[in-house]
């Protein structure tokens, strides 16, 4: 009798804990889910590829924009093969706008930016992410990956850079870029009206 009353205890207990987990895991997804949108971005202070440290806390009251770079990533070449994040990021700094690279990929140091830097011409700070810490913080999967804080330190979009998921540079043409559509409305004084897409190119190489 006490040995049937201890399997049935038993049997009930599994049940219950088995309950809590998938409850848990629950909350799990759902706060995965969130994300960022609406919440004050994560503070960084990072190396760029000169060995200068920047920080976010710099550029309060200001627009930014950050790109998760790799790139040996034929997504991110795609916007860079003929200058064409250059010129975005060119043409939004002279609204104001900080625009900020940030690249988490666990095998590249500062010298490798420091060369990617000058062969493509990139004149912003590509910031050394190689402990993974701020790309974890901000979830970031893809490259790129970008997301778009507001004057009041809101991450206001998160997602792709824009709406053709290709890696030809030809298909830049023609399509939606969702970052200059949120620095646009913010710039004018409106909220985000597409805050959050889901991003697409290679995966964030991170530390293990």
């Amino acid at each position: 009798m006490k040995s049937w009353m201890m399997t049935a205890f038993a049997a009930v207990a599994a049940v219950a804990l088995g309950v809590a987990t998938v409850a848990v895991a629950g909350e799990k997804d759902k706060a995965e889910k969130k994300g960022l949108i609406g919440q004050q971005a994560p503070s960084f202070s990072l190396q760029d590829q000169t060995g200068k440290t920047v920080s976010l806390d710099d550029y309060k009251g200001k627009l930014v924009v950050l790109e998760w770079f790799n790139d040996e990533c034929p997504f991110v070449q795609k916007h860079y093969k003929e200058g064409h994040m250059n010129k975005l990021a060119k043409d939004y700094a002279e609204k104001d706008v900080v625009w900020l690279a940030i690249n988490t990929t666990s095998s590249h140091d500062n010298d490798h930016n420091k060369a990617i830097a000058a062969k493509w011409n990139i004149d912003r700070p590509i910031l050394n992410d190689q402990t993974s810490k701020t790309g974890k913080a901000y979830g970031a999967t893809n490259t790129p990956h970008m997301f778009v804080i507001d004057k009041g330190g809101v991450v206001a979009y998160a997602g792709a850079i824009d709406s053709n998921r290709s890696s030809d540079t030809k298909d830049i043409e023609g399509a939606t870029n969702y970052v200059s559509k949120a620095l646009d409305e913010l710039l004018a004084g409106s909220n985000v009206s597409q805050p959050e897409t889901k991003a697409y190119g290679c995966t964030v190489k991170y530390a293990k």
